[in-house]
């Protein structure tokens, strides 16, 4: 008696598990997808530097913004033209202040060290042009919700050189680009 009910009910199982199958299966209607960001490679990590300098220009202010494949540090030098921007941008174990040889702490897993070559006075008067103070955060700079970017420092501005460090998640990949009126700093999220 229990041999047949096993036998009826394993039949009973096939015949909707085959009924089932024959029915045609009607396609869920498909949901946009989604556009991948295609983050760009090939920045690597070795330094970068371009030898102009400027004549007369200077920092103003320093920015930051999100993007889908890095975080962008700004930093505007109103006057130059794209040309006149030189920089030195390299990752280093620790920030040291030009002139004083003070290191600077800087919070993240790695340090990208960031020297402009316009200071952040006006040469002609020594008037400050950038509101910072050497070994404190940058002014107006907010990075919660960063994916790469864990810290901002000022070191200093020293014979014609403004110095910042830019604490980061890791040692990741990044490119410079001059533009007119500012110098741009890309860290990709991820190698």
């Amino acid at each position: 008696m229990v041999r047949s009910k096993t036998v009826w009910a394993t039949a009973v199982l096939l015949t909707a598990t085959l009924g089932a199958a024959a029915v045609p299966a009607v396609a869920a209607p498909a949901a946009a997808p989604r556009a991948a960001a295609a983050c760009p490679t090939g920045w690597g990590s070795l330094d970068k530097t371009s030898w102009a300098g400027t004549a007369g220009e200077y920092v103003t202010n320093v920015r930051t913004g999100r993007h889908d494949c890095y975080d962008r540090f700004v930093v505007d030098v109103p006057d130059a033209s794209a040309d006149q921007l030189g920089y030195f941008v390299h990752y280093v174990d620790e920030l040291i202040q030009d002139g004083s040889g003070k290191p600077i702490p800087v919070g993240g897993g790695a340090i990208l060290e960031v020297i402009v070559r316009a200071p952040a006075y006006d040469p002609e008067t020594g008037t400050s042009t950038y509101p910072a103070v050497a070994g404190q955060p940058l002014p107006g700079v907010d990075l919660t919700g960063y994916s790469t970017f864990r810290d901002t420092r000022f070191a200093g501005s020293f014979e014609g050189q403004t110095q910042f460090g830019l604490g980061v998640r890791a040692r990741l990949p990044f490119r410079v680009l001059q533009l007119d009126g500012r110098l741009v700093v890309d860290v990709a999220h991820t190698w």
